[in-house]
């Protein structure tokens, strides 16, 4: 009896040692970050109409990346390549990256490691939201989200996990969920933000070439570290849509 006792422990103690810890991290403090913001629409404040929106949009300059103050040297513009990481423009935008980073982030984490998986996160969203700063050096718009993280996580899945089963719900096909590999939809979701045109609007961007920085730093590092590495076939769902990190 003890020694069935000390092997389920030591069961449970592996799961727990296993648990993607960071990506809950992660996914809870966007979250909160979020439900405190005034866009969620739950936080204490006494304006609206216009009023609410103009807070809305002195929030996001204030916490996302403006592309012409980073390119312009503005010394606090720099802060903001990681406080936009945990800013989000709608309930759409946040759900549609904490999905991805969901589906995604654990098993990178547990590949990676707890450590590891956290500063290519945080670097893969820097690196992003600059790489988008530096194609557009006079952009005004505000550009928020851990949409480059998220990204960059999709490109070392894709590199760790190709054949890896992904359920994934198409609006052309009905929302029929339908699975295929990783390299199959991957390549698809990297070749959407390619042909997809950004729109000029008030308020945060929604900027698809940190999408593509993103996943391209995110698969080359994961490729450059990990070089003939064995690789895993593995099962994940997600959905795959116009939601997009």
């Amino acid at each position: 009896m003890r020694k069935v006792r000390s092997a389920t422990a030591a069961v449970r103690r592996a799961a727990r040692s296993d648990a993607p810890l960071v990506t809950w991290f992660l996914i809870g403090l966007c979250c909160l970050v979020f439900l405190l913001s005034p866009v969620s629409g739950f936080a204490v404040t006494d304006r609206h109409g216009d009023g609410a929106v103009a807070e809305q949009l002195r929030y996001f300059r204030h916490w996302g990346v403006i592309p012409r103050d980073l390119i312009g040297g503005k010394p606090r513009a720099l802060l903001t390549l990681l406080t936009a990481l945990f800013v989000h423009g709608s309930w759409l935008h946040l759900i549609g990256n904490m999905l991805f980073l969901y589906v995604f982030g654990g098993m990178v984490e547990t590949r990676m490691g707890r450590v590891r998986f956290t500063l290519f996160y945080l670097c893969c969203g820097v690196l992003a939201l600059l790489a988008f700063a530096l194609a557009n050096p006079t952009d005004p718009q505000t550009l928020v989200g851990a949409s480059g993280a998220v990204a960059g996580l999709l490109g070392a899945f894709l590199y760790h996990f190709p054949r890896a089963r992904i359920t994934s719900l198409f609006p052309f096909l009905f929302f029929l969920p339908l699975r295929f590999p990783a390299w199959v939809v991957l390549p698809f979701w990297l070749t959407l933000q390619w042909l997809a045109t950004r729109t000029t609007v008030e308020g945060p961007a929604v900027a698809y070439l940190a999408h593509l920085a993103g996943f391209g730093l995110g698969f080359c590092y994961t490729w450059a570290h990990y070089g003939r590495g064995t690789r895993v076939s593995g099962v994940a769902r997600a959905t795959e849509g116009e939601s997009q990190p």
